[in-house]
């Protein structure tokens, strides 16, 4: 019966302390979200509704991104305040097992990594689309230009209509590109299709063409080329509306997306990167409650709100900045996919084990 109302009572103020922080990250997240976009909503007369529309659409992403921190941050302060008021003395005396008594705030933990992957699958791909579909379409006032289907770009160009298997905007490089010339009355000209297309100097060079001619009613003529610069006067920025990020994507479809690449003998190095990402974040959420809880109770008399404040911000921009840079060797392929994606988290995990193993419980 004693254990049960602990757990109560410490389920209580943890779950408290977590929904706040939950409210105040959001808030800021949409806060700074929202300055960042104010002169283009401005700047092309959005209405409030589309503001509004738009903001909320970021709460989910931003959920899903700032949740591991609020587990950090929840866990410094419920068992720093506990310290700092003796009841984890109180507890120790009356023989209690801290672990034990950790347990539904550590099954807390294991349900947020949880809720974060299913965000990432369910909810937050489509909160991107609706978004950037406001941004660009509704605001902006920019023709809806083409699709992300079956792991292919579709764009509307003013030459034609255009395939890509796939664009890297980093690199400005296209792979699989087939182009459709039309006429105004929608005939086919010429169809041209390349390996690969660079963004060089203002134009794109295209490598590898096989170009069809369709002239008069005549046979097709067809041509080969090494290299060519191609006549299509779009920019690498037009296609990046249509491209879809690793992280507009869950699990399943990245997945899907990757195996087609592969399969169609293309580089999904940086892919392969952000899939094992989304599997190594969320789960950030359980290493980092671990060195809350063991980080807030180093002294009995430790802790406190400021206390908890300040190291869950440097161990959480910690772990942000070893994040992001396992990801960049990733990406560059200095590293693994997997070892970069993974990292920060074992570098974390073998953190918390040597944080809970001066923990007296």
């Amino acid at each position: 019966m004693t254990m049960k109302i602990l757990d109560r009572y410490l389920l209580k103020e943890y779950l408290r302390n977590m929904l706040l922080i939950a409210i105040i990250f959001v808030f800021l997240f949409l806060t700074i979200d929202f300055f960042e976009k104010i002169r283009m909503f401005l700047s092309n007369h959005a209405n409030l509704e589309q503001m509004l529309a738009y903001s909320l659409l970021q709460v989910p992403i931003a959920l899903s991104q700032t949740l591991p921190a609020v587990v950090l941050l929840s866990a410094l302060i419920t068992f720093g305040n506990l310290s700092r008021h003796s009841e984890i003395i109180a507890l120790k005396a009356n023989g209690i097992s801290l672990f034990r008594f950790a347990v539904p705030t550590l099954g807390v933990a294991l349900l947020t990594a949880l809720a974060i992957f299913l965000l990432n699958e369910w909810i937050t791909p489509y909160a991107y689309a609706r978004a950037d579909y406001i941004r660009y379409v509704e605001v902006q006032k920019r023709p809806s230009p083409g699709s992300f289907n079956q792991g292919q770009i579709w764009y509307r160009g003013e030459k034609g209509i255009y395939n890509f298997r796939m664009f890297d905007a980093g690199a400005n490089s296209l792979q699989g590109i087939t182009i459709y010339y039309l006429d105004r009355q929608m005939n086919l000209l010429q169809r041209l299709d390349a390996k690969k297309g660079e963004w060089k100097e203002g134009k794109w060079l295209f490598y590898d063409l096989l170009i069809t001619r369709f002239e008069g009613g005549d046979f097709p003529v067809i041509s080969r080329l090494k290299k060519q610069t191609a006549d299509i006067p779009e920019t690498p920025a037009d296609f990046k509306i249509v491209q879809k990020d690793a992280e507009a994507m869950g699990y399943l479809e990245l997945r899907r997306y990757i195996k087609k690449l592969q399969a169609e003998g293309y580089n999904a190095t940086r892919y392969l990167v952000e899939l094992q990402g989304k599997i190594a974040f969320p789960l950030i959420s359980i290493i980092l409650f671990v060195i809350g809880f063991s980080f807030s109770l180093r002294s009995e008399r430790s802790g406190g709100i400021a206390a908890g404040i300040g190291a869950g911000l440097i161990i959480g921009f910690s772990y942000w900045i070893v994040f992001a840079f396992g990801i960049s060797l990733g990406r560059s392929g200095a590293l693994s996919p997997i070892l970069a994606a993974w990292f920060a988290n074992i570098l974390f995990g073998l953190g918390s084990v040597f944080l809970l193993s001066r923990v007296k419980s």
